[in-house]
C-alpha cells in the first residue's frame, strides 16, 4: 500500500532530474572513421603536390638525384592510397552506411585512385627529368615549369574544395584545365618549331612533350575529382571540362 502523503511533503519542490544525453555508438565511431580516411586523402593531396613541385624543381637545376628521389618516394602516395582504400571498404562493410553517407565514401575512394595516378605522372615528369639533365635548356623549358606550377596549384585547390566539398571552387579549379590545355598545345608548338630547326634539339624536346603530356593528364584527373564534388553537392552528374 501507497503511503499516504503529509501536507510538508506536498509542498516540497521536486528533486531536479539529471540531464541524459544519448550518443549513438555506431554514429560516433562512423565519425571517426570517415574523418580517419579523409585525413588520409587530405595527406595523399599534399603528397602529390609537392612531388609535382619537386619533379619541376629537378628539371630545371638539371638535378639527376633530386629526380631519383621524387621517382622513389611515389611509394609513400601508393602506401596511404592502400591504407585509405583498406578502410574505406572497412568502414562499408562494419558501418552499413546508405544514401549520402555511402556516396561520400566511394567518392573518397575514387577520389585517392585519382590521386594515386597523379603521383604516377608526377614520377613520370621526374623520370624525364632525370633524362634532361644532361642537356643544356632548350628556351626555358619552353614553360614546362610554368605549366607544372599551374597543376600543382591546381591540385592544391581542389584538395581544399573536397574539405568543404565547395562547389564554387570546384568548378573555378576546373576552369583552369582551360589554361593547362593551352599551355600544353603551346609547348607542343614550340617544341615542333625547335625540332624542326635543329635536329640535336629532337631528344631534349620529345622529353619536354612527354613531361608536358603527363602534367596535362595531372590536370584532367583534377577535373575529374572537382566532377565528383560538384556530385555530391548537388547529385547531378556533369561533364566540367566537354
Amino acid at each position: 500500500m501507497t503511503e499516504p502523503t503529509t501536507p510538508a511533503q506536498a509542498d516540497a519542490p521536486a528533486e531536479p532530474r539529471e540531464a541524459i544525453t544519448f550518443a549513438h555508438p555506431t554514429r560516433t565511431m562512423y565519425d571517426h572513421e570517415v574523418a580517419e580516411v579523409k585525413d588520409n586523402i587530405l595527406r595523399m593531396g599534399s603528397l602529390v603536390e609537392a612531388q609535382i613541385r619537386a619533379a619541376i624543381d629537378a628539371l630545371v637545376a638539371h638535378d639527376a638525384e633530386a629526380a631519383t628521389k621524387v621517382i622513389i618516394d611515389d611509394r609513400n602516395i601508393n602506401e596511404v592510397q592502400r591504407k585509405a582504400t583498406a578502410m574505406i571498404a572497412a568502414v562499408i562493410a562494419t558501418q552499413t552506411p546508405v544514401a549520402r553517407d555511402l556516396r561520400y565514401l566511394l567518392t573518397l575512394d575514387h577520389v585517392s585512385y585519382e590521386l594515386e595516378r597523379m603521383g604516377d605522372h608526377a614520377g613520370s615528369v621526374a623520370k624525364q627529368a632525370r633524362k634532361l639533365a644532361p642537356f643544356a635548356p632548350i628556351k626555358d623549358y619552353v614553360e614546362l615549369p610554368l605549366l607544372g606550377e599551374t597543376v600543382a596549384d591546381q591540385v592544391r585547390g581542389i584538395i581544399r574544395a573536397l574539405v568543404d566539398i565547395d562547389e564554387v571552387r570546384a568548378r573555378a579549379v576546373a576552369k583552369v584545365d582551360d589554361d593547362v590545355d593551352d599551355l600544353y598545345h603551346a609547348i607542343f608548338a614550340d617544341c615542333l618549331d625547335l625540332m624542326r630547326a635543329d635536329p640535336v634539339n629532337v631528344d631534349p624536346c620529345t622529353r619536354i612533350l612527354f613531361a608536358a603530356h603527363y602534367l596535362e593528364r595531372i590536370g584532367d584527373r583534377v577535373t575529374n575529382i572537382a566532377e565528383d564534388i560538384v556530385f555530391l553537392a548537388s547529385g547531378e552528374v556533369e561533364d566540367l571540362n566537354p
